[in-house]
């Protein structure tokens, strides 16, 4: 008779034990692994949605331009499963590109060229919920040399919000603004540091198609 040994789901390690059994009688297991978030498992469950490889595969799907119906329907789970757990990722979200700060701190002593960010292109988008009354803005700002996003806030269509995607673009030292000519940039930007026209906004232009679809699937 072969022994199987019992592996926890998420994290793959053997160091598991029983911990008692749910009200339908299945075996429910506690991984001891410290780094796991997984701890309690069982290894039949009757609902899709409680798998941890589906859990992971419902962010998969989200970061791939999936909608939250599109992943409810190929995984076989409910559109409240799906929200659930996205949710559960809000907190892990930055309206900073951080990665790409790293890289422009201490460079004094880095024997390579590094490129830093002079000049970005800002602009806002809007969607809303559940009704067209509620708007939701978006506004972001991208690397005008290779189009990464540097940062970006949520809220209204109002300076008060502008001006906090423009305090979370500080520390990139940024030189040069280009814009469209909505009334927020001229009001809050230097004239000798911005620059209105669609001729230097065309990489953030590009990002819009992409969000819209998104949020239609959504």
């Amino acid at each position: 008779m072969a022994l199987i040994p019992v592996r926890c789901p998420l994290c793959g390690g053997e160091k598991v034990k029983k911990r008692g059994k749910t009200d339908d009688g299945k075996q429910r297991y506690l991984c001891q692994n410290e780094n796991c978030e997984a701890k309690f498992f069982l290894l039949d469950y009757t609902y899709n949605g409680r798998k941890s490889d589906i859990k992971h595969k419902i962010i998969e799907m989200s970061l791939s331009g999936s909608g939250i119906r599109d992943i409810a329907r190929v995984l076989e789970i409910s559109t409240d499963t799906v929200i659930s757990e996205l949710k559960k990722k809000e907190t892990l979200l930055d309206s900073v590109n951080s990665e790409l700060l790293k890289t422009l701190e201490h460079t004094e002593n880095i024997e390579v060229d590094i490129l830093k960010v002079e000049e970005a292109e800002a602009d806002e988008m809007w969607s809303f919920v559940g009704k067209k009354e509620n708007q939701r803005w978006l506004w972001h700002a991208v690397d005008h040399k290779t189009g990464k996003v540097l940062a970006y806030t949520f809220g209204t269509h109002e300076d008060k919000v502008f001006l906090e995607l423009k305090r979370l673009l500080e520390p990139f030292g940024i030189v040069k603004f280009y814009t469209d000519n909505w009334g927020a940039y001229e009001r809050n930007l230097n004239p000798a540091n911005h620059e209105i026209g669609k001729r230097n906004t065309q990489k953030i232009e590009l990002t819009f198609p992409v969000l819209k679809l998104t949020c239609c699937l959504y």
